[in-house]
């Protein structure tokens, strides 16, 4: 995965984070990251909202990969259906574009940056801005980098393997 600009998003019906970076040869390197705000609106308005906003930041940064955070159960149904669908018009707006989007737990956005599932939010951002070297992120910024981050290290592996998995099977036939 060399020079793949990946668009992270932390979606949420209040708040969706969103962060781009770049990987070169396994390295992230820090593009743009932020928040869409639309806590103050009702649901239908947040929602095109979100679609509208990430469809421009779709456009702008052009990226080649999304990844997005999986939604969790919570302890509050309605809270989790409103996730949902902030979640749903996120991956409509790059799908929409024709974007593969691939989606992550939590757990495996936290152990793929601070090397454990179940780290903090404060721990997430620290490792975020140690690897970008970035600014101080806000919350939901730094959890959409830390999805495109684990997304790029993820990809990068899933690559790595399989070049070995297709030199194994050079290696064998050769001694056949």
């Amino acid at each position: 995965m060399s020079d793949t600009t990946i668009l992270g998003i932390d979606p949420g019906s209040r708040i969706t984070g969103f962060g781009v970076v770049k990987m070169q040869n396994s390295r992230a390197t820090y593009v743009a990251s932020g928040c869409i705000r639309v806590a103050d609106k009702p649901l239908a308005v947040r929602l095109k909202l979100i679609f509208e906003r990430l469809s421009e930041i779709v456009a702008d940064y052009t990226p080649h990969e999304v990844a997005i955070e999986k939604v969790f159960m919570s302890k509050n149904p309605d809270s989790a259906i409103k996730l949902g669908q902030a979640r749903g018009v996120a991956i409509v707006a790059c799908a929409q574009q024709d974007l593969p989007v691939f989606e992550y737990s939590a757990n495996e956005i936290k152990q793929a940056i601070v090397g454990r599932g179940h780290a903090d939010k404060q721990q997430i951002q620290h490792m975020v801005n140690a690897l970008l070297s970035s600014k101080e992120e806000q919350e939901d910024a730094a959890d959409a980098l830390a999805a495109a981050i684990c997304h790029g290290h993820t990809a990068d592996g899933i690559a790595a393997l399989a070049i070995q998995n297709n030199q194994l099977g050079r290696k064998r036939r050769r001694a056949r």
